[in-house]
């Protein structure tokens, strides 16, 4: 359960704001919509695979 301590004069905008951030780092929206379908594991580590990649090939193109 998330909890978000409000403080005195704090307005609603900045809590639901905070809310919004904690939720999205536990990841919970993500899994949910991951969860809706099945993905084969073998397509999974085909996508993680092509993100290392592409990540890595990023950071040597910023090391030139």
């Amino acid at each position: 359960m998330i909890i978000v301590p409000v403080k005195e004069g704090e307005s609603i905008d900045r809590a639901l704001k905070k809310l919004k951030r904690k939720f999205e780092k536990t990841g919970v929206v993500r899994e949910l919509r991951a969860r809706q379908k099945f993905t084969k594991p073998s397509v999974v580590a085909r996508e993680q695979k092509l993100k290392a990649i592409y990540i890595q090939q990023l950071r040597q193109a910023e090391e030139i």
